[in-house]
């Protein structure tokens, strides 16, 4: 994770709220739980407590898992608070997420579908 996302198969964002006093066993317990998902896989999954300043990420790496935890100075993260589920983002959605913006931009460019142009 260190070294970057490369070996991570799927990123998840746990919406809602979540008690961020878990420690690894509490998170990686909530993931099977609640979202029936595999914590030992290479999944990313990403957890914002109620005053959306500081998240958790979880990931196992083979071997262990990693904790991050990352609290802001100034802002809050923009962390989907519509129930409590697991939901797949994207490595582009995490970037956003990360920069202070919501993971679902309206705006956003999409990518062409090109046509024969005869």
């Amino acid at each position: 994770m260190l070294g970057g996302l490369a070996n991570v198969g799927h990123i998840y964002i746990a919406t809602g709220f979540t008690d961020l006093r878990r420690g690894v066993d509490g998170l990686a317990a909530h993931v099977k739980q609640s979202f029936n998902l595999d914590p030992f896989s290479s999944s990313l999954f990403l957890f914002c407590g109620r005053r959306s300043d500081r998240i958790k990420c979880l990931l196992w790496e083979g071997d262990g898992f990693l904790l991050l935890y990352k609290r802001l100075e100034a802002g809050r993260f923009q962390w989907p608070r519509d129930g409590g589920e697991a939901e797949a983002i994207t490595r582009q959605q995490l970037r956003w997420l990360m920069e202070g913006l919501a993971i679902k931009q309206p705006k956003a460019i999409k990518k062409a579908a090109f046509k024969d142009v005869v």
